[in-house]
């Protein structure tokens, strides 16, 4: 296992958990790592450039994943903006309670329509409701994209012969 391998696994793991934590840039670790095992694994323009810039507008576009997932989700349930901002606030303080990855979102969207949109509850529970499935399909999303991002470049950098460890 050589220290470019040891590098990026660090960081693959650590955006892995990332990925359930709203706050956390999980995406952008992941590329760090990404980045940082290439120049430790010798850096050269072919092919490496080509691959860093292809990972960087990957990298951007999962870190969209989440905003589109909510909006589409909000949407087709009748959701507002507001729900959206509720469901974010409500991730992030839900890092804090049990369940709160579902909890948070789902209370965050629910007081969003009912006390600033002013809807009734039926109609509040649905918009809640779908902003949640938005946000629990983007994370699964980016889950899935971690994953396989994450199993490419463990096998793009596995060289069992310049393991850090003298062993061949």
């Amino acid at each position: 296992m050589s220290l470019a391998f040891l590098i990026f696994l660090v960081a693959w793991v650590l955006g892995m958990i990332g990925t359930f934590v709203p706050a956390v840039p999980a995406t952008i670790i992941i590329f760090a790592g990404t980045v940082a095992a290439t120049l430790l694994d010798g850096f050269q323009v072919w092919p490496d450039l080509p691959f860093l810039l292809t990972f960087a507008v990957v990298t951007f576009l999962i870190s969209m994943v989440d905003n589109v997932a909510s909006a589409w989700g909000a949407r087709k349930y009748g959701g507002s903006k507001q729900a959206v901002w509720g469901a974010l606030i409500g991730g992030l303080v839900g890092i804090f309670i049990p369940f709160g990855l579902i909890v948070g979102p789902l209370a965050g969207a629910l007081i969003a329509e009912l006390f600033i949109v002013r809807k009734p509850v039926p109609e509040a529970i649905r918009a809640a409701w779908g902003t949640l499935v938005g946000l629990l399909t983007g994370l699964v999303a980016k889950l899935v994209l971690h994953l396989l991002i994450g199993i490419y470049e463990l096998w793009r950098l596995w060289e069992p012969a310049k393991s850090i460890f003298g062993s061949q």
